[in-house]
Formats: structure tokens, C-alpha cells, sequence
């Protein structure tokens, strides 16, 4: 199967299965490794990107969804991406930094869904995140400090 995507802006064509992951389409041939796999069953939140404007793990997405999608890595962000980051290292949230970007993402798509988005609501979108260090109460003060 062949898919034409936009990849963080940049126009990607793509030919291969498609039953091909998103998350090893990704890391194997777009050379992004910012989605981390993690229990790959769509449950960690450790490969969250955005499709469409929807945050969704690329480890369920299939390559057949993807001509004519836009898909936002964390490195697709920008500014904003990394202000995120950086309030998330701020507040002791970042330990080994393995779920950095799936937070990230997840921050984005609740952003996206609420432009003005509390930081109960925003909480609420990252619940079921899994932080292999168990830093959730630097992900609650760096939400609290960017949302309130």
C-alpha cells in the first residue's frame, strides 16, 4: 500500500503494509524516535502523537489510516512542545524521561480539544500516562503551573 502524510509538517510518501504500526512506520523509516514504545497494547501512553488533531498511541494506529493525515510527533510542536518540556523538568516530572513525550502529546491534544483547558481538565486527559519512575506529582505541579 502506498500513503502520502504530512509527518510534523513535512510531506512523507510511504509504501509498505498495512498493517504496519504508526509507531514502527515512525521510528523505522521516518527516523523518529520521540514516540517511545512502551506496553505497545495502547495502554502507557508512552507513543501518543497526534492524528488529525487527536492524540491517540501510534502503536494501534495501522499505515492504512494515514494518506491524507497529519501526524504531530512531540518534535512537531515546537515552542510550545518544549515550554511543555521544560515545566515538566521544572517541576520534577522528568526522571528518566522516557514518558516525556507522550505527556507532551497528551498536553496538546487536551489543549486541542479545550483551547483554555483548566489543569483539572488537562489532568483528566493524562490519566492512564504510566511514568516508569512514578513522577506523577511533577506532572501534577508542571500542569498546575502552566494551566492555572
Amino acid at each position: 500500500m502506498k500513503a502520502q502524510f504530512l509527518l510534523n509538517g513535512t510531506p512523507v510518501q510511504w509504501s509498505g503494509s498495512g498493517d504496519t504500526r504508526l509507531l514502527n512506520l515512525l521510528r523505522d523509516s521516518c527516523a523518529q524516535t520521540d514516540p517511545k514504545p512502551g506496553c505497545e497494547i495502547g495502554r502507557c501512553g508512552a507513543c501518543l502523537v497526534l492524528l488529525n488533531g487527536e492524540a491517540v498511541p501510534s502503536c494501534l494506529v495501522l499505515g492504512a489510516r494515514l494518506d491524507g493525515a497529519e501526524v504531530l510527533t512531540v518534535a512537531g510542536l515546537g515552542e510550545d512542545g518544549a515550554r511543555r518540556m521544560d515545566a515538566l523538568a521544572r517541576h520534577g516530572a522528568i526522571q528518566c524521561g522516557y514518558c516525556t513525550a507522550g505527556l507532551v502529546v497528551a498536553i496538546a491534544g487536551a489543549m486541542r480539544r479545550a483551547p483554555k483547558p483548566t489543569s483539572v481538565a488537562v489532568l483528566a486527559e493524562l490519566d492512564g500516562q504510566l511514568c516508569r519512575c512514578g513522577g506523577y506529582a511533577g506532572v501534577r505541579r508542571a500542569v498546575v503551573a502552566l494551566f492555572d
